[in-house]
């Protein structure tokens, strides 16, 4: 069985965006709805700009599936973009300080940035949103979920122990266009995107991904490239935009010494028969990863995404055809995505979640997963005996 992985294609204003997904077993039901749910929230946001009312995010599922079920093979997913103007759209000589213009034109030799700029865009990510979206459809059958939203924005801190549980947070979360579970931080959230817009700026901030019912021993410490906190934080970090990535107590785990750090273990027999086997800790400073695999806790994870870098004001630039100083070309954008961007994170977390999933219980069917996870937990139940199975 080939490992899970996809590939994106497309561009910005180009025909439509296509992601292929290899290595899903055969015999899981997609759930094709939750696919264009997740891309509708991806859509929308406080924040977002004209081009939102333009699209429809609806997938068109071109092969891997029979009667809605997969089958084995490669599937083809398809977003059609209405706004398909890339043979028409002018050229871009004025470079966007934060974009992908300059460092683009000057790696392919060319003094027009829309080459670069309609692949760099942002509107990539509706394909990963997809894809993320997809394979929740195989998470589903172990119970994992997997929930993002956001904790702060253009300086604005939230209280994400609003609503205790996931679940909680996420139903919270849906409740507002900021995409946070804190509903007084997500009013002054929006309050702060409308003052910025007045101003012809942009704002960023930081989101959260929250993944609930992994086993223990998702991803290894046998070698750097399996390390899931490596590939989370690749995920996460290669989003448009995004300039840092944390996991649990992330940097602040430099400034506490290591007894305010670590997570002291314990065993709580109540526990055997869930995902942890028993194994519980106190506190979740680790974020659910210890030495690069899952450790029956919570894997949390956040991204700081920085402002966009297509300002209605402009910033100070310089013409590539003539050298000349002068203020940016403008890109119709947002005056901020981060609650978009909380969807793309948490759809990337989901499929690398997946893909180490599937990697230790893999199989050519979903039954042999099944057949192998279910294996797994009872033999680590009974790990050192002393009344764990």
């Amino acid at each position: 069985m080939a490992q899970l992985d996809y590939r994106t294609a497309g561009e910005s204003h180009g025909v439509a965006l296509t992601t292929l997904v290899e290595g899903m077993p055969a015999g899981v039901t997609i759930d094709e709805p939750l696919i264009n749910r997740e891309l509708a929230r991806r859509q929308g946001g406080y924040g977002r700009g004209g081009r939102m009312k333009i699209e429809r995010d609806e997938v068109t599922i071109l092969s891997g599936l029979r009667r809605g079920v997969t089958i084995g093979s490669p599937i083809t997913l398809q977003l059609v973009n209405r706004d398909h103007r890339i043979d028409e759209a002018p050229p871009v000589v004025r470079p966007r300080p934060g974009h992908a213009d300059l460092a683009g034109s000057l790696k392919w030799l060319t003094a027009d940035c829309r080459n670069t700029l309609e692949r760099a865009s942002a509107r990539e990510t509706a394909a990963r949103v997809a894809a993320g979206a997809m394979v929740r459809s195989l998470l589903d059958e172990f119970g994992i979920i997997v929930g993002g939203y956001v904790v702060r924005l253009g300086g604005v801190e939230s209280d994400v122990s609003e609503g205790g549980t996931l679940a909680g947070r996420i139903a919270l979360r849906d409740a507002n266009e900021a995409y946070c579970p804190d509903a007084d931080a997500a009013k002054k959230m929006i309050a702060a995107i409308k003052h910025a817009k007045i101003d012809k700026d942009t704002l960023g901030g930081v989101v959260e991904v929250r993944v609930e019912g992994c086993p223990p021993g998702l991803g290894s410490c046998m070698r750097w490239q399996d390390k899931l906190d490596g590939r989370l934080m690749q995920a996460v970090g290669s989003i448009q935009a995004f300039k840092g990535v944390e996991i649990g107590c992330g940097f602040a785990a430099a400034d506490r010494p290591g007894s305010q750090v670590h997570d002291p273990i314990a065993f709580d027999p109540a526990m055997v028969d869930t995902a942890s086997v028993g194994f519980v800790r106190r506190s979740n400073n680790a974020g659910g990863l210890e030495g690069g695999m899952t450790n029956g806790e919570p894997i949390v994870i956040r991204g700081a995404m920085k402002p966009i870098s297509t300002l209605l004001q402009g910033m100070d630039s310089v013409n590539l055809e003539t050298k000349v100083p002068e203020r940016s070309d403008y890109e119709r954008s947002d005056i901020s995505a981060v609650p978009a961007a909380s969807v793309v994170a948490e759809n990337v977390v989901a499929f690398e979640v997946a893909r180490v999933f599937l990697g230790k219980f893999g199989g050519d069917t979903l039954a042999e997963v099944r057949a192998s996870y279910d294996a797994f937990l009872a033999a680590a139940r009974s790990v050192g005996g002393g009344g764990g199975g």
